[in-house]
């Protein structure tokens, strides 16, 4: 079979467990001249006398079907690693001695045929095929103990032993921080972490098969998560997946005693539960330095309480609200601190939006009843005198918008999704795509708009390469948004290594306890005619 002659497919969608669908990988190679639609996916080069590749190859990687069987091919290049979607590959019957190690990174496999070759080990980076069902390897010098595994136990039972045994990696190097160009570093200024640690209880051999099962345990993750946490040293710190058990006997008191005071709520459905099954409830958990902020007043918002629906009297409840939006219950979590010393005023929200690719319409309205409650609120925290300083040296806040803001979150929402959209366009219209023409009734018969003028804070970098990494979705889904009246971006965290990164399947791993990485910006208050600039 040639190129030409190969059968087209019909594309699948792969899900993550907490983000959107992966994005479809069309390539132009793929298009079929003539029908304009349908791609071509297998690649059939058996017994052509093939000795080596050409480089274009390995550009193909739509491809899920690879047979080069019954050739005289004597090494199968690194750039192999790069077919990133294939299924099926067989190599069976030619002059192969080794396999490289970038074939780990075909963790999409299901099998892999090499019979009747030259191979007498495995690479121990085979440990991330946790997909893969069947590994063909008669006819080969295999020595033990990977031939006995895979003879005695199967082929899953060796992935698991090399998993588990694989040497570590070498460290990525320390991610880097920039200073913002153009921001001036004097005034009052602080720093904002926001992590996704990836609860407990999610973190299951099924969903994340590639991970060494040591790695993926949380007695070694949870130390390494609050390394994370504490070696920044951030004035704010912002998590989510915190469940109620590791808040409160492991997170909070650790934190405590680095000088944070912390708030924590837990998803709604603890409610229902008892004091057993709500400690395994995960949660948005906020946390604050003490000597520098006083907390004022502290609110939970719950997204399936339609919060912003019952203040309007004339509302009438849908299909979809009932059976969409209240059956989700996740949650965001509002503090109005005090800076002491300053009286400077700082609304902080710390959100986990629905995950569900299926569900972008819930995503917007749970964002936007968010901005909803972060507007209620505001209006009522600027009324209020200051509590550590006295009046006459207190800055002034006319409104709620006055306020610095800061919105941390894992929005499970792309930059070109709706809710990137209503962030920083504050609107979005009616009849958006992510509402998918569904019956919302007057919440939505105008669009829906907020009167903060935000902006997320990696926008200056042109936001990162990916703030979540596994084998079936790399992308920015979370988020620090600021008040661009009132806040100044000084300086940022920068990405992960793009080194390291191309050879590594996924998140958690050995360096990194999550599937999502922390974000970390630094902020300097703006002076206004309504505030002084503090030193």
């Amino acid at each position: 079979m040639t190129i030409s002659d190969a059968k087209p497919r019909s594309a699948g969608t792969t899900f993550r467990k907490d983000g959107p669908s992966v994005e479809q990988i069309v390539t132009e190679e793929a298009i079929d001249d003539e029908a304009g639609k349908q791609m071509w996916s297998s690649l059939d080069l058996t017994n052509v006398g093939i000795r080596n590749f050409s480089p274009e190859l390995f550009a193909y990687s739509f491809l899920t079907q690879l047979h080069i069987s019954n050739n005289h091919i004597a090494r199968l290049p690194a750039a192999i690693g790069r077919l990133r979607l294939l299924t099926h590959l067989d190599a069976s019957n030619n002059q192969l001695t080794e396999i490289p190690s970038e074939m780990a990174m075909l963790t999409s496999l299901r099998e892999l045929l090499l019979f009747d070759n030259k191979i007498s080990s495995i690479p121990a980076e085979f440990g991330s095929l946790y997909q893969l069902e069947f590994l063909g390897l008669e006819g080969n010098p295999i020595v033990d103990p990977v031939k006995n595994i895979l003879i005695t136990e199967g082929t899953s039972a060796l992935i698991h032993y090399l998993r588990d045994s694989c040497p570590v990696p070498m460290p990525p190097p320390e991610r880097e921080w920039t200073q913002i160009p153009d921001g001036k570093q004097d005034g009052e200024s602080f720093t904002v972490f926001n992590y996704n640690i990836l609860c407990e209880k999610y973190a299951t051999a099924q969903l994340y098969g590639y991970t060494p099962s040591w790695a993926l345990a949380w007695s070694y993750r949870k130390e390494l998560i609050l390394h994370e946490i504490t070696s920044y040293g951030a004035d704010i710190i912002c998590l989510q997946e915190v469940d109620k058990e590791n808040y409160d006997a492991y997170f909070s008191p650790k934190l405590k005693e680095k000088g944070y005071e912390g708030v924590f709520w837990p998803k709604s459905r603890s409610r229902t539960m008892n004091d057993t099954e709500q400690k395994a409830v995960d949660g948005c958990a906020s946390f604050f330095k003490s000597s520098m902020f006083e907390l004022v007043n502290k609110q939970l918002v719950e997204f399936n309480q339609a919060p912003s629906f019952r203040r309007d009297p004339n509302f009438k409840y849908t299909k979809e609200v009932y059976n969409r939006l209240m059956t989700k219950d996740h949650i965001a979590v509002i503090l109005m601190l005090e800076r002491k010393g300053t009286g400077t005023r700082l609304m902080l929200a710390n959100a986990h939006i629905e995950w569900n690719p299926k569900f972008r319409d819930v995503k917007v309205l749970q964002v936007a009843m968010l901005m909803d409650e972060i507007h209620n609120l505001a209006n009522g925290f600027a009324k209020n005198p200051a509590r550590t300083v006295p009046k006459d040296k207190a800055p002034k806040y006319q409104s709620g918008n006055d306020i610095p803001l800061i919105v941390c979150s894992d929005f499970n929402s792309i930059p070109n999704s709706g809710v990137y959209a209503f962030m920083s366009r504050g609107f979005i219209e009616k009849d958006h795509e992510d509402f998918m023409q569904l019956d919302y009734g007057n919440y939505i018969k105008d669009g829906r708009k907020h009167d903060f003028s935000l902006k997320s804070a990696y926008q200056r970098l042109g936001e990162l390469p990916f703030t979540n990494h596994t084998p079936g979705f790399q992308g920015v889904i979370d988020y620090i948004w600021y008040t661009t009246t009132s806040l100044e971006v000084i300086g940022l965290l920068k990405e992960v290594d793009k080194g390291y990164i191309e050879g590594v399947v996924g998140f958690p791993n050995a360096h990194f306890p999550s599937d999502h990485i922390c974000i970390l910006a630094e902020f300097r208050v703006k002076s206004t005619q309504q505030s002084q600039v503090f030193h």
